[in-house]
């Protein structure tokens, strides 16, 4: 779909990133792990971009969440204020959560979005979560601290992920990988899952 969609918050939620919330326009139903493209004018110009959502649900309102390293559309996101608005289209995407029983999260750097995301949905829903995610500036801390204290298993590591991944999975039916970030991110940690025995669903998102 596409529609505009009002600003409601702009919020740091860690190093050089933001969380946006937006209103949800009517009928808009993307799953966590699902992204949308968002339109702004930036310098004078329209310019697009694709952004994950990052609440686990998109009912009233949806968050993505927006890494400064993004040059000057990021930049522009970073600086919008409630009230102002943005054009979106979505949502786009096949790899989002779809209540699985047990959901193995591993992100990297922008993958976190999804990442929590998604151990939140799977926890709303009376399942299991454990969220893995390499980074040295981590964003979203408090929201990790929230899954931790619902029962979600989290690591958060600047180092390789091999361990914490073996450690992670359980081989319980149903059991699926989520996989988010840049492809040097999503090659280590495929190969991590496959070193540690894993043999159910894998999802990837792979951001380029």
């Amino acid at each position: 779909m596409d529609a505009t969609v009002t600003v409601q918050s702009v919020e740091s939620v860690g190093p050089d990133t933001v969380a946006v919330t937006f209103d949800s326009p009517d009928e808009f139903d993307a799953k966590p792990g699902q992204f949308v493209r968002l339109t702004a004018d930036v310098g004078g110009e329209s310019e697009s971009r694709f952004y994950t959502v990052s609440s686990p649900d998109t009912d009233g309102s949806f968050e993505t969440t927006v890494g400064l390293d993004g040059g000057e559309f990021a930049a522009s996101l970073a600086d919008l204020e409630p009230g102002d608005t943005v054009d979106v289209s979505g949502p786009f995407g096949e790899d989002y959560y779809e209540g699985e029983p047990r959901a193995v999260v591993l992100a990297g750097g922008p993958g976190i979005g999804p990442a929590v995301a998604i151990a939140e949905a799977a926890l709303d829903a009376g399942n299991e979560a454990a969220v893995v995610y390499q980074s040295d500036a981590p964003a979203h801390t408090d929201r990790l601290d929230r899954v931790r204290d619902r029962g979600g298993s989290v690591v958060v590591t600047a180092d390789d992920v091999d361990d914490a991944v073996t450690d992670a999975v359980t081989g319980v039916d149903g059991e699926t990988a989520f996989v988010y970030g840049f492809a040097e991110f999503v090659d280590d940690a495929t190969a991590a899952l496959t070193d540690a025995g894993f043999d159910g669903e894998t999802k990837v998102e792979n951001f380029g």
